[in-house]
């Protein structure tokens, strides 16, 4: 394995997802989140920004350029390093000169700018190639590699200590093993890319719930150098209903060891990532073991001096609460799944039987819908913002399961049917979206079979007075 020159472990966060890009303001604010949980890299590769993907062959204009250059300059006087990433792979012709002229041009635009360091994003492209380029080249491996091989010399050419960084087609374990990109990409990377250059990895997965020493050292001999981990942990442009405010995990501490370079790609919604990246600060740090939820118990108690509101002040243990409920992609925190059991055992069983634990499950429940509806007077409306439709969604079901517990709970009303005016069809839980997803269930081996109906443990008996709704019906209460 080819040892790498660079003396400093990159480490912080990526700009890398799908949706709104962020703002000047919201990018000064990272970088001062950065330098405080001792981060020292900042990487620009929004997708959608059209000049970084779609539009890679157009230069910045004039305004756009300054923005850029304050950005590089805002790193710069923080000690913060800065990578400027293009990802030209949806459209480029690997054979003709002009598009390698243009890369050329886009790069030396931003070299005037003060950019020190570069990327190259082949990632979430077609993996095929025009006849051309596949007479000349091969394959898409050997293409790639020689446009980053060019552009990287010229770039050292006029900047002898920029690093430089490429993201392969297949960029993590599984797209590797269904071959991606055709066979032997990987190889042929490890083979033909030149050593200097960082190869970027997301793990065994797109988001990865675990990356262990081993499955780095194994990718080590393959691409003959140590990888660059782009981590999607916190990552939610897939999935617009969540966000993660879990604690960096799943990682062993040994696991820097192995990497040159470590980048959490974090949630789409700027102002929902403080303990996403203060816990990564926390870990690039640490030189024992990696205690996860202490780490995220810290970061919420400093995270809680945002949530000032505007009368009766929130409790910090509930700010806990509420984030285990948006933890990570794999799991919710402990309290959140404390919660959930508590719903699941009263409602796997008749009401009956429910006795003090009806009133534990009401307790805590209230308790956190409570605190939703709070956070709608929040001081920090941004931070609001970003948090209202999961808030909202939060709540409805939360309400929702608190009035049918405590109208089922009463003897007189266990044999009706629970409703509520504040939930009704086509309205609560509605759209075509959430239609489609009810067709089809996936199993734990990752494989989907329709959809059964659900079956119920224990059902009230229907009552015939019940087959039409006056307007004067009442909500479960």
């Amino acid at each position: 394995m080819a040892s790498h020159t660079a003396s400093i472990f990159f480490a912080g966060v990526i700009e890398g997802f799908y949706g709104p890009p962020w703002s000047q303001i919201e990018r000064r604010e990272l970088l001062d989140w950065m330098v405080r949980s001792g981060l020292n890299t900042y990487c620009y590769a929004p997708k959608d920004d059209l000049k970084h993907r779609a539009l890679w062959r157009e230069l910045y204009s004039p305004p756009e350029a300054e923005s850029l250059r304050e950005l590089i300059t805002s790193c710069h006087h923080r000690g913060i390093e800065f990578i400027y990433a293009l990802g030209p792979g949806l459209d480029l012709h690997y054979s003709h000169e002009s598009d390698l002229d243009q890369l050329q041009k886009r790069l030396a635009q931003l070299l005037e700018l003060g950019c020190p360091h570069f990327s190259l994003l082949f990632d979430d492209i077609p993996d095929r190639m025009d006849p051309e380029d596949q007479k000349r080249w091969g394959s898409l491996a050997s293409a790639q590699c020689y446009v980053t091989n060019t552009l990287f010399r010229w770039v050292r050419e006029r900047q002898p200590h920029a690093r430089f960084f490429f993201c392969p087609t297949p960029y993590c374990g599984r797209m590797a093993e269904r071959q991606l990109g055709g066979a032997d990409y990987l190889d042929t990377v490890g083979r033909e890319l030149l050593p200097e250059i960082d190869v970027c990895w997301t793990g065994s997965e797109i988001i990865s719930e675990q990356i262990t020493v081993a499955h780095i050292q194994g990718l080590q001999k393959v691409l003959r150098r140590k990888p660059f981990l782009w981590d999607n942990l916190h990552a939610n442009d897939y999935d617009g209903r969540r966000f993660f405010c879990g604690p960096y995990a799943g990682r062993p501490v040994e696991l820097k060891h192995e990497l040159s370079g470590l980048l959490l790609n974090p949630n789409t919604e700027f102002h929902l990532n403080y303990v996403p990246i203060r816990t990564l600060g926390d870990f690039v740090k640490c030189q024992g073991s990696w205690d996860a939820r202490a780490a995220y118990a810290t970061a919420m108690q400093d995270w809680y001096k945002e949530f000032a509101t505007a009368t009766q002040p929130v409790a910090l243990e509930d700010l806990i609460l509420f984030g285990d409920c948006f933890y990570l992609p794999y799991t919710d925190g402990p309290l959140a799944i404390d919660l959930y059991e508590q719903a699941r055992g009263l409602l796997s069983r008749p009401p009956s039987e429910w006795g003090e634990a009806a009133v534990k499950f009401r307790h805590l429940a209230i308790r956190l819908r409570d605190f939703c509806a709070r956070l709608a007077e929040l001081r920090q409306r941004p931070l609001f913002y970003a948090l209202s439709r999961r808030l909202w969604e939060l709540r409805e079901e939360l309400d929702l399961l608190i009035r049918y517990v405590t109208r089922v709970a009463d003897p007189a009303n266990r044999d009706k049917l629970g409703r509520s005016d504040f939930h009704l069809p086509g309205t609560y839980r509605g759209s075509f979206v959430a239609r489609l997803q009810q067709l089809l269930l996936q199993q734990t081996d990752e494989s989907f079979v329709p959809a059964p109906p659900i079956p119920l443990r224990w059902a009230p008996t229907p009552s015939l007075k019940l087959k039409t709704r006056s307007s004067s019906t009442l909500p479960c209460s």
